[in-house]
């Protein structure tokens, strides 16, 4: 896989989160590009895309929100963790639940990490600011063979 490739799936129903997000992540200035789906369905289509094709740009990092129309983040994350080719890509849960039984389910379906939505824009670009430096700099990911 070409590093060129690589982008950030972003799994998110609401327009207004998408846009604030799109919006922290360019005056983070994340480089990777950012691939946008609107539900679980419309992700598990793009993954298995990229999951069954080498020469498809393939997720380096997934941020997943819980609540989505159709398919629950729940559902795209306990598929993400049962394909052989995908399980590896780290899928951080970015959602506005803070109930216990949904932070307990994410990782015991495989999460890697659980994050709250912050409330202001200024602290939505500071997380996306660590997700860059840890997730897109320091952590290591595995990239199987295609």
């Amino acid at each position: 896989m070409n590093p060129a490739d690589d982008l950030i799936l972003i799994v998110e129903d609401d327009p207004d989160d998408r846009d604030l997000l799109a919006r922290a992540f360019r005056k983070a200035k994340v480089e990777t590009p950012l691939h946008f789906a609107v539900d679980g369905n419309e992700a598990l289509t793009f993954l298995d895309r990229a999951g069954s094709a080498p020469d498809r740009p393939r997720p380096v990092v997934i941020l997943l929100d819980l609540k989505l129309p159709g398919r629950s983040g729940f559902e795209v994350l306990a598929w993400i963790k049962g394909q052989p080719l995908l399980r590896t890509i780290p899928v951080i849960i970015l959602t506005s639940s803070r109930e216990s039984v949904d932070l307990q389910r994410a990782y015991d379906l495989g999460a890697n990490s659980y994050l709250v939505k912050p409330a202001r824009p200024d602290e939505l670009l500071r997380m996306v600011e660590q997700i860059d430096a840890y997730w897109l700099g320091l952590n290591e990911s595995l990239r199987p063979a295609m």
